[in-house]
């Protein structure tokens, strides 16, 4: 595992949030992780493990997920939220410009933050996200999220996870499965091995429409003159390949890569994710 310090910082309602931090060089934007509803910053293990030590890594974890604390109000579990969140992580960093990660719920709120200070969002990838959600995805979504599961061992919980999980990777084994299993489960001090995360984040994403917030349209406009890389999994229910392209066609400086035999959401360690995050990067001006 690539080495990491850990790094706290304050809500702006007192959550005390937490963050892995992997050194780079200080003189290049690093690049800011932002893990999809249910995730945290385990997700980004591979990419740090590719891009640190070049680049600062920073892959954080939401509130109610991972080291980060669970919120009084459930209802603050909302993208507006995150964005005050990350904000508050830039200026206790003192991070002035950055290339922002985000993987679903990461993506929007990537796109959310591009507008009220432009020019400070170095580059961005949008990794399996766009302005418009895909009805079908949304729906297993909402199926799953909140509902609490509890294993005795880390193969019960890999198996449990292949079986709701193996639409979206279907080239994956075991080694993969029990992988995803530790990135999404934690080990109880009573032996239990339950999801890491707060089951009440459930609750304001089954009110229709507060997964995202506002146009998303117009958040992602923000992004024009940014190199953007936007990722789909070629099997995405969340992202469609029509809304992509728009996408791409919608900013300049976009580059669309879709991973073949992949749902949602790609991890970023296949290879014409990896390529293409480098080619971004290479367009990223220090």
């Amino acid at each position: 595992m690539t080495a990491y310090e850990n790094l706290y910082w304050w809500s702006n309602d007192g959550l005390r949030l937490h963050a892995r931090d992997y050194p780079g060089d200080p003189a290049l934007p690093p690049l800011i992780c932002l893990p999809g509803l249910t995730r945290n910053a385990r997700d980004f293990e591979g990419v740090a493990q590719r891009f640190a030590g070049r680049r600062r890594v920073i892959a954080v974890d939401m509130r109610g997920r991972g080291e980060s604390a669970y919120a009084k109000d459930p209802m603050s579990y909302v993208p507006l939220t995150y964005v005050q969140d990350i904000e508050a992580l830039l200026a206790e960093a003192g991070i002035g410009r950055f290339v922002a990660i985000g993987t679903s719920l990461g993506g929007i709120v990537t796109m959310l933050m591009a507008g009220p200070e432009r020019g400070r969002i170095a580059g961005a990838v949008l990794n399996d996200i766009g302005p418009e959600i895909e009805a079908a995805g949304l729906a297993r979504i909402r199926g799953y999220v909140g509902r609490a599961s509890s294993f005795p061992t880390w193969m019960h919980a890999a198996r449990c996870v292949a079986e709701n999980h193996g639409d979206s990777y279907p080239g994956w084994d075991i080694s993969d499965w029990l992988g995803m299993a530790k990135r999404l489960y934690r080990l109880t001090g009573s032996g239990r091995i339950v999801l890491d995360y707060d089951l009440k984040i459930a609750e304001p994403f089954r009110v229709p429409g507060a997964e995202a917030g506002p146009d998303m349209w117009q958040a992602l406009a923000a992004l024009a003159g940014v190199p953007v890389l936007v990722v789909r999994g070629g099997r995405s229910d969340i992202l469609s390949a029509g809304v992509a392209e728009r996408m791409a066609a919608a900013l300049p400086d976009a580059e669309l890569v879709t991973v073949p035999e992949v749902g949602h959401a790609p991890t970023l360690t296949e290879p014409p994710a990896v390529a293409a995050i480098e080619r971004l990067l290479a367009r990223v001006a220090a």
